[in-house]
């Protein structure tokens, strides 16, 4: 068991979800963490990693490190989404490991299932199909790293937990008009296209895709509260090649109800129309949430009253988000 002494060490702490972890450990009341900027340590780099490790010696990790973007992202940059992702999960949860460290969280993604997974998702879904062929490359790095988590349990006694979240929006997230997810790149565009004044904002695909959205601060403290969670509680809700835990609302809506919702927020009065050219993605993402109800925990923040806390974050540091 962790104690408010113990060292935890939170990899990728600058963005948007380990920020938030961060965030939480501090409200709980754990103040021994340990964090470093990518300039700091090169998580590719497996020498550096090792080396960090032996120095510093965490009780526990929080791997929420990962390359991430969306749709037009993944597309673009397959091969590296797929090595940087892999060289990471490997490089800590190896050192982690020969550093003594028993304790660690591994953050994936619900991406890892099938494009035509049952309806919600169940953990016991994953390899089961065939991956959506747009974010492939991540999806693998992501089972991998969930495969490696359970394979040095297996072979070496550690507690090496997964969290699969659904799709996370919310505060330091990344608003990258081409290379970010749906929420942050369509708040972007509907934020600039009030201040332009335009008639008319275009959305991405049909509008008919349905999506599942987890507020970060609540991924945050579902993360949390799965990291302290005593081993027989987590052992009893899981499976030894079946560890991961999904984490989300159980609640979903289509990309169209997601516009209209951030036209709302936002404040734009003109028109929506949909690009019926660019790529949907999978048909429909939603997580069975049973098993960490389970546990004892369950989402807070709706999707409205999150959109309103991502926009104020936005308003007040749009200037440093322009800058990408």
């Amino acid at each position: 068991m962790l104690s408010l002494n113990s060292t935890i060490y939170v990899a990728g702490h600058r963005g948007m979800v380990g920020s938030a972890i961060v965030r939480r450990l501090h409200t709980l009341g754990y103040h021994n963490l340990v964090v470093r900027t990518h300039a700091e340590l090169n998580l590719c780099n497996q020498a550096d990693v090792q080396a960090f490790f032996d120095a510093e010696k965490p009780d526990a990790v929080v791997l929420a490190a990962a390359k991430v973007g969306g749709i037009h992202a993944n597309n673009t940059y397959p091969a590296d989404f797929i090595m940087d992702n892999l060289l990471m999960e490997c490089n800590v949860v190896r050192a982690a490991h020969h550093s003594g460290c028993q304790h660690l969280l591994f953050l994936g993604s619900s991406c890892i299932y099938p494009k035509l997974a049952p309806q919600p998702m169940r953990e016991d879904a994953l390899l089961t199909g065939i991956l959506e062929s747009t974010n492939e490359p991540y999806a693998v790095a992501k089972i991998a790293g969930i495969k490696l988590c359970e394979s040095y349990n297996r072979q070496h006694g550690r507690d090496y937990r997964s969290v699969m979240p659904t799709n996370l929006y919310g505060e330091n997230d990344n608003f990258h008009p081409d290379n970010s997810h749906v929420i942050p790149a369509m708040m972007r565009r509907f934020h600039e296209a009030k201040l332009r004044g335009d008639a008319e904002v275009v959305v991405w695909g049909t509008g008919k895709p349905m999506r599942e959205f987890l507020h970060v601060d609540d991924m945050a403290a579902a993360s949390v509260h799965v990291l302290l969670l005593d081993e027989a509680t987590y052992k009893a809700n899981t499976q030894p090649m079946l560890s991961h835990i999904n984490v989300g609302t159980g609640v979903d809506c289509t990309i169209a109800e997601l516009a209209h919702t951030m036209a709302r927020v936002v404040g734009f009065e003109g028109r929506l129309s949909f690009d019926t050219t660019k790529p949907d993605g999978t048909p429909r993402k939603l997580m069975d949430v049973t098993r960490l109800k389970s546990l004892g925990w369950q989402y807070t923040i709706n999707l409205e009253d999150g959109l309103k806390r991502t926009y104020a974050w936005y308003q007040q540091n749009v200037d440093q988000v322009r800058q990408l």
